[in-house]
């Protein structure tokens, strides 16, 4: 039977990424060697990393004046780095999940982190509104995609200070307008690679203000003058990015991706509105995450959740369960997801109707 994985990440992969890294493993770029046995020092793995930043300059139409870094640790390292690197006494954060929750929370070993916003209040199932940003803070963090509560920032925000984003469940997957931001960090396990690499993008003339030492390792001038090669780097993590990466620019590039996760996500969201047995999570379309569909039993049939789950499981579906802290389902819709399992879910969720 089809597996139709929906699992909120380490998540799916494109099959391009599976066979290529699989080639990698057997033998890299024509070394003779695998890639997991390769020099992160070696001629092959250096243009492999060069490969890998010049496509994300492409396919986000990067500046200049901004650096890629590939770094271990993952978003929950930068949670730190952020602050570290770039708050003097102040900054400012807008609070729409339990990971921009973890963000706020290290912030504040560095100074006054200001919570603009929250959506704590509504279990974090809307996206504040009219907030506004202190202008004395060193940045505004935000992020932009939810994957437990299923909301998503789908614009780049104007405002006057910094702007940092977490962007890790939804990176690559529409167009980012990067110049509107000094810096911005991706886990890569959802739209990107396995999980143990980072991704940071990061605006070099907001580094280098702040009074406090900062480490060694944590500084990001240290990663971007050593290339991303300070310490050994996430090396087969770093390739199975790079075929991500190629797979994303022959389909088009993010504009052609957004095209297709609108597609998707619109399709799942009508069956969840039409269905009487499912209510979304998330009401305002405006809010709805495009790349983590939550949605719950109608309280009339919460006693069909468990065989709802089994039935799905039966007919493929895998990792639809939702987060503890919110229950019910979630379909995790990124990149690599074929509109096919999206429409078997769909049809699944229908003959459960039909037969309840």
């Amino acid at each position: 039977m089809k597996k139709h994985n929906f699992f909120a990440g380490p998540s799916i992969l494109p099959q391009y990424t599976l066979d290529k890294t699989i080639e990698g493993i057997r033998d890299f770029a024509g070394s003779g060697l695998s890639v997991l046995e390769i020099s992160h020092r070696s001629k092959e793995f250096i243009a492999c990393m060069n490969d890998s930043m010049a496509l994300c300059r492409e396919l986000l139409e990067i500046p200049a004046a901004y650096q890629i870094l590939f770094l271990g640790g993952g978003a929950s390292l930068q949670f730190a780095m952020v602050p570290m690197n770039l708050m003097n006494t102040k900054s400012a954060y807008l609070v729409t999940g339990e990971w921009a929750t973890k963000a706020h929370k290290e912030a504040k070993i560095y100074g006054e982190a200001v919570e603009v916003a929250s959506s704590k209040d509504k279990n974090f199932n809307y996206i504040p509104k009219n907030y506004s940003v202190p202008a004395d803070a060193s940045y505004f963090h935000i992020t932009t995609n939810n994957t437990i509560y299923g909301t998503e920032l789908k614009k780049d925000p104007d405002v006057n200070i910094p702007l940092i984003a977490d962007m890790s469940s939804d990176i690559f997957s529409r167009p980012v307008d990067v110049s509107k931001y000094s810096l911005i960090y991706a886990g890569a396990q959802k739209n990107l690679a396995p999980a143990g690499v980072t991704l940071v993008i990061v605006k070099e003339d907001v580094l280098g203000k702040v009074t406090r030492p900062v480490p060694t390792m944590l500084d990001y001038r240290t990663h971007i003058k050593a290339e991303s090669m300070f310490n050994t780097p996430p090396v087969f993590a770093v390739f199975a990015a790079q075929q991500t990466l190629k797979w994303l620019k022959d389909l088009g590039g993010v504009k052609a991706i957004q095209t297709k996760n609108i597609d998707k996500a619109q399709l799942l969201y009508d069956e969840i509105d039409r269905n009487k047995l499912f209510v979304p999570t998330v009401n305002d379309p405006e809010d709805r995450s495009l790349m983590n569909i939550c949605f719950v039993m109608a309280e009339q049939y919460k006693e069909l959740e468990q065989p709802f789950a089994e039935f799905a499981k039966s007919k493929g579906m895998v990792g639809i369960a939702g987060h503890r802290s919110v229950g019910g389902f979630r379909a995790s819709s990124y990149n690599a997801l074929p509109k096919e399992s999206v429409q078997a879910l769909v049809d699944t969720m229908k003959e459960f109707e039909k037969n309840h």
